[in-house]
């Protein structure tokens, strides 16, 4: 089998170093070449044709999200973004994303060596789902709307209000990998009044935060990073803090979110199978159950817990994920009704909010 190709793009020589020893010390994966800046990067690219390249979000010469943008314009492929943990670094990153990165590492500010060993791992897990993922050329101008109105290139029209009792529902959300503009796609038509949300997607600490405030500013409803004990009211998305579970229980009459640092279950905090297993027990046939574009199996089995205790629960079909993994296992589980692209589900949920059907309609 042929080895992954990679190409590692920082300006620092020591993460370069340590990048190449990490994807070298794999049997399955190479470093054909270490760039110091886009510019010579530009050339390694020609010469050595990588499988995925990793990027440094700050570089000399050329910023990363100019190259990036450059890159998925006229040659798109995999890239892993490498970024800071800081506030700035978080938006940084968040927009690489949504210009086609497929995933990205958080490194460390100090201990970058040891650091970097820490998530060696890590890195070429996603090195090995950055290969084989799905890449779409980003088009020539980005829509980079900073409120409801501007996005409304994304959002669909504004709709009725729904029926009162819809609000009882609450839409459960699952990602990982490509997820942060799947939910993108998801939150942006939902009205002002749509049913509560809450979602789990794979994130580390300290970028949740910039990703809510950054949803928060593109949707009608109110986006916002959970809160421990807090309300889950209608017209609101919560979102599971990076490093921490996310679940839903009952207090009273009342849905609240529970927020706990707790061990990491599938390998993961936040876990998708967390939050999926506190609604199977505590929403039963109140939840609407969304997996999105992610590697892995997280959530799978839990979306068919929900299921069968009467939720109904949608998933994202192959052509329209960045990487197949989550989804793929959930329809293996049997936890599917409908398996959509990533552009219907949102109306398709709202459809059906609005049209509160008495039975369950298949199409698998």
């Amino acid at each position: 089998m042929a080895k992954i190709k990679v190409v590692v793009v920082d300006d620092s020589a020591l993460v370069r170093s340590l990048l190449t020893e990490i994807i070298n010390r794999q049997p399955d994966m190479t470093c054909v070449g270490a760039a110091a800046d886009p510019l010579v990067a530009r050339e390694m690219i020609r010469e050595t044709n990588p499988d995925v390249i990793t990027l440094d979000v700050e570089m000399p010469r050329m910023d990363g999200l100019e190259f990036l943008s450059r890159l998925m314009r006229l040659r798109p492929m995999p890239v892993v973004m490498v970024s800071t943990l800081t506030e700035q670094g978080a938006e940084t990153t968040l927009r690489a994303l949504e210009m086609g990165a497929v995933d990205f590492v958080a490194k460390p500010r100090i201990g970058v060596s040891s650091g970097l060993q820490e998530l060696s791992g890590d890195i070429v897990d996603k090195i090995r789902v950055a290969a084989s993922a799905h890449v779409k050329r980003l088009p020539a101008a980005v829509p980079t709307g900073s409120g409801a109105a501007s996005a409304g290139g994304h959002a669909e029209p504004p709709r009725a209000a729904l029926p009162r009792v819809s609000t009882e529902k609450i839409i459960c959300i699952g990602a990982s990998t490509g997820g942060t503009e799947a939910i993108r796609e998801v939150l942006m038509p939902m009205p002002a009044d749509a049913p509560a949300i809450v979602i789990t997607q794979h994130m580390p600490p300290g970028f949740t935060t910039s990703f809510a405030n950054r949803l928060n500013t593109l949707c009608r409803i109110r986006v916002q990073e959970a809160q421990h004990g807090q309300r889950i009211l209608p017209g609101h998305a919560y979102i599971a803090p990076g490093g921490h579970h996310l679940r839903i229980d009952r207090s009273g009459s009342n849905y609240v979110a529970v927020v706990e640092d707790t061990e990491p279950v599938n390998r993961h905090r936040p876990s998708v199978e967390v939050l999926f297993k506190s609604a199977a027990r505590v929403l039963g046939p109140n939840a609407l159950g969304i997996m999105l574009t992610g590697m892995g199996a997280d959530g799978a089995q839990a979306m068919r817990e929900m299921k069968d205790a009467g939720s109904y629960n949608y998933v994202q079909d192959e052509a329209s994920c960045v990487v197949f993994g989550m989804p793929r296992m959930a329809i293996q589980c049997g936890a599917a009704h409908e398996i959509l692209p990533l552009s219907q589900i949102a109306s398709a949920v709202l459809n059906r909010l609005a049209s509160a059907p008495a039975g369950v309609r298949h199409r698998i």
